[in-house]
């Protein structure tokens, strides 16, 4: 029997979590307006980290604390979520179109880097150095955007500016930015001890591994800022600004939250996550990857597909 106490661990390690990235990242936009830090460098670190930072920081808290499924299952579980929940919700609003052919190359990294990634754990153990080789990837494209003046959409400065300044603005003095700074920094490991803690409580209440709830309840919960943000390009007609946050977000989650998580301690992979979860994350961005290179709208029809897909996986789940 679930404990209500559980639940509200867990409800409040999302709030924490959802503000303190909130805060994180209209920190950093706030602070390299009012000074001369450049945009490119804030874009590809404090909002490149901060928009995956509940992801990230829960995933290496539970790996330190012993919970290591919970790490694993948010990574996959998140990547599912994103493309067909993340997509599939704001597609019923408004059809989701490709509009550029910078966002088919984005996809195709993205393909590339989720098929390296199933084969690394198909041997059941995402390994200390296999997490090292992620990260290293992670930082060379980081640098490789920078030097090539590239753009990959969780670094665009310009297009998270924009976003922040029209839904809740950003902080206009430098002190405020500083505040907003300390206060992300400060409720992001809050969050994600209450999340874990609760996770994990629930998950032993309802005699389910902790990679299920990592995959499920965790993976939604920390999938929430994505799904806020394409919800309200949906309503602007922004198609691009949805798919490249869910293409950006997924890149991430694999190669930094997957890597950095991995080097904490070597992430075991259970048999049945290995026989139905990562082919589905795989079979979604497959999905995502023909949709954006033959330039076909996710229109409602298809957003509701995306949509009963994602609750049969997490209904088969628990």
């Amino acid at each position: 029997m679930i404990e209500i106490l559980d639940v509200l661990r867990l409800i409040g390690g999302f709030i924490y979590l959802i503000l303190g990235g909130d805060l994180l990242v209209r920190g950093a936009l706030g602070l390299s307006r009012k000074t001369s830090i450049s945009p490119v460098i804030v874009g590809l670190t404090v909002v490149a980290f901060g928009t995956s930072a509940p992801e990230l920081v829960i995933s290496v808290y539970a790996t330190a604390t012993g919970f290591s499924g919970v790490a694993l299952g948010n990574v996959v579980g998140s990547n599912i979520a994103n493309v067909l929940l993340v997509l599939g919700i704001p597609a019923l609003i408004s059809p989701i179109v490709a509009d550029t052919k910078a966002l088919g190359k984005h996809t195709v990294f993205m393909v590339v880097v989720s098929i390296a990634f199933v084969l690394m754990i198909l041997n059941g153990v995402l390994s200390r150095a296999e997490g090292a080789l992620l990260l290293t990837v992670f930082f060379g494209m980081l640098v490789f955007i920078y030097r090539r003046n590239a753009t990959l959409p969780s670094t665009n400065f310009s297009s998270h500016a924009d976003q922040f300044e029209r839904i809740l603005g950003l902080p206009s003095l430098v002190r405020v930015a500083v505040g907003f700074l300390f206060l992300g920094a400060i409720l992001l490991p809050l969050g994600a001890d209450l999340t874990v803690d609760g996770a994990t409580a629930i998950a032993k209440r309802l005699d389910i591994s902790d990679v299920v709830i990592g995959s499920t309840v965790v993976a939604l919960g920390t999938s929430l800022p994505e799904l806020t943000t394409t919800v309200i390009a949906a309503f602007h007609r922004s198609s691009d600004m949805a798919l490249g946050n869910v293409i950006g977000s997924n890149v991430f989650n694999i190669l930094l939250v997957g890597g950095a998580s991995a080097i904490v301690a070597p992430l075991p992979a259970p048999s049945a996550f290995l026989d139905f979860d990562v082919w589905v994350m795989l079979g979604s961005t497959l999905a995502l990857l023909a949709f954006v290179s033959w330039r076909r709208p996710v229109n409602r029809i298809t957003g509701g597909i995306f949509f009963v897909a994602y609750v049969s996986y997490v209904t088969y789940l628990m």
